[in-house]
Parts: structure tokens; C-alpha cells; sequence
């Protein structure tokens, strides 16, 4: 080596950058043995390589590796050196890599809002899946009351909101899902309960509990449309959560979507609740901001797209 270059290593270069394709190089050199087979393996002539670890060593001012006929050695310098290089491009190759899968939906984070079971049912189905297809995305369930999950959408708390009925929420593009089964929570011993399927006239003299959140709105004006009188609507009202503790506690029937047949609870009997027209179904629909470019959210709503498609 010339006393200039020499000169020119022990004086760094002001203001200088060390890049990560010179790393690579670096690497690549090291692990070779030689330009020429880093150069071979990279693809690029073995100037190149060279002159990149040239310019690597000019900028911090020492040699990285010693030269010799058979190809090159890391200094002892140039073994720390390298360590750290190898460590920086790892996390640099990582954080592109997390970049691009948050970039494609394939990680990151989604919050749903809901306010049906997920005990079974198409919500859990479709949750499993979208797990299945994105591990890496972390999911949030947040359970609301419909006004409080129209606030949460708003508010960007919730990305995707999963409500009763098919018109949107405030200020939400809206897409129709699935439907599902009215039925009823009979306590064991109701006389009910030799039937395979309740009517809704068997309920007129009935105690009917109903959840303050959904499904219990939806369900109420069906009980409004199918029972005439002002005296057989529900005489109680109770949180989702405790209906089948309370009609196996007290007489009562409960009323609720057959996604929460997933739950089991002693003392109680689901009866599905049909008319002349058979069964009485309540619609779901997921809600979401149009400006909510979230692809973690677009690749949601694409499998809910495929599982649950709109009749042409």
C-alpha cells in the first residue's frame, strides 16, 4: 500500500456516508474470502466491490481487511467491524421486510368492533381464517354498544365495525354479511320446550328478556312486527351477558342470535322462533371510514367480500 493511501485511511472523510450496499459488500467480501467471489455472488464486476470497500475504509479511516494474492483477510479491526455491519443489515433487512408486509396487509394491526358473539358463528369463522392468512397482524376485538361503536368509527378507535342491519353507520360505507337466526332462551322445564321450533304467538304471554345492546334492538322490531299488541312486547330488559343466567334464575325466555348457540350455559334450552314464512333472520353488515387506507383493513374486508358475496 502507498504512503498516500495510507495517508488517505488514517484521514477520514468529512461529511462522509457509510451506505448499506458498502456493508454489503463488506459482508459479502468476508465471508468470499475475495472480491472476486463476493463479486461472483453479487452479480456485479469486482471493481466494483473494490472500490466500494476503498471508499467504506476512506470514510472511517482504517482498513477493514488486509489484501494479499489469495484474496483478503478481515484485520482485527475488521472483525469488530464487520460483527456490527453483519447485526445493521440484519435490522435493516428487517425493517424492510416488516415495510413490505405492512405495506401488503400482512402485518400490523386491526381493530373490529362488534357487538354479536364470537363464541361461534360466522364472526369466529371469519376471524380464523384472517388469522390463518395474516398471522403477523395483531387483532383487537373491542364489543360496543351500536351508538358507542358509531363513536369508536368515527373517533379512528375501530377500524371495521360488525352491527345489526344493513344500513350504514353515520358517516361509514357499509357492506351486507351474513344473517342469522332468531331464537329463543328457554329455561329446562318450559312447557316450550317438547317443540322442536317456538312461534311468535307462543310468546305472547311470555316474559321476554332482551339485550340493552344488539341484537336486542333488531330483535325488538321484529317482536314489534310480529306481535300486535303494545302489552306483548318485552316486560324486561337485560345486558346480553346475563339473559341465559337470568332465565335460568327467574322464569323469563330470552331472545337472541343463534351465534351465541356457541355458549353454553346449565339450566337453559335454545328454541329457534319461526312463522308461517319459517325462520325470522336479522342481517349483519360491517361498517368502516371510506378514508381509512389501512391495508390490514383492506385485506379484511376482501376475505368478508369472498365469504359472505352480495346476491347479484
Amino acid at each position: 500500500m502507498t504512503r498516500a493511501a495510507k495517508h488517505n485511511l488514517n484521514t477520514p472523510r468529512k461529511n462522509s456516508t457509510i451506505h448499506l450496499q458498502q456493508l454489503r459488500y463488506a459482508v459479502a467480501a468476508a465471508d468470499h474470502g475475495s472480491f472476486r467471489g463476493a463479486a461472483e455472488t453479487l452479480m456485479v464486476q469486482q471493481v466494483t466491490v473494490s472500490r466500494c470497500v476503498r471508499q467504506l475504509e476512506q470514510t472511517i479511516g482504517t482498513r477493514v481487511f488486509d489484501r494479499y494474492s489469495g484474496g483478503v483477510r478481515a484485520t482485527q479491526f475488521g472483525q469488530t467491524f464487520l460483527r456490527f455491519a453483519r447485526s445493521i443489515l440484519e435490522q435493516a433487512d428487517s425493517l424492510v421486510n416488516s415495510g413490505r408486509m405492512t405495506g401488503r396487509g400482512e402485518s400490523g394491526r386491526l381493530s373490529i368492533g362488534f357487538y354479536t358473539s364470537i363464541g361461534a358463528g360466522n364472526l369466529r369463522a371469519t376471524l380464523v381464517e384472517y388469522t390463518q392468512r395474516f398471522p403477523q397482524v395483531d387483532i383487537e376485538m373491542i364489543e360496543r354498544s351500536r351508538d358507542r361503536l358509531t363513536t369508536a368509527l368515527r373517533n379512528r378507535a375501530v377500524d371495521a365495525a360488525i352491527v345489526t342491519g344493513e344500513r350504514a353507520l353515520p358517516g361509514a360505507k357499509s357492506m351486507p354479511l351474513w344473517s342469522e337466526r332468531i331464537v329463543a332462551v328457554l329455561p329446562e322445564n318450559h312447557r316450550l320446550v317438547e317443540s322442536q321450533t317456538v312461534s311468535w304467538t307462543d310468546l305472547s304471554d311470555e316474559t321476554l328478556l332482551l339485550s340493552r345492546r344488539d341484537p336486542g334492538p333488531a330483535i325488538h322490531e321484529c317482536l314489534i312486527a310480529k306481535l300486535i299488541s303494545p302489552e306483548d312486547r318485552p316486560k324486561n330488559d337485560a345486558t346480553r351477558e346475563t339473559i341465559k343466567s337470568l332465565v335460568g334464575a327467574r322464569p323469563g325466555i330470552g331472545l337472541t342470535l343463534e351465534s351465541a348457540l356457541g355458549t353454553s350455559c346449565d339450566g337453559v334450552v335454545y328454541r329457534e322462533i319461526q312463522d308461517g314464512a319459517g325462520s325470522t333472520r336479522i342481517g349483519l353488515s360491517v361498517n368502516w371510514r371510506a378514508d381509512n387506507e389501512s391495508p390490514a383493513l383492506a385485506n379484511f374486508l376482501k376475505l368478508l367480500k369472498q365469504r359472505y358475496p352480495s346476491p347479484s
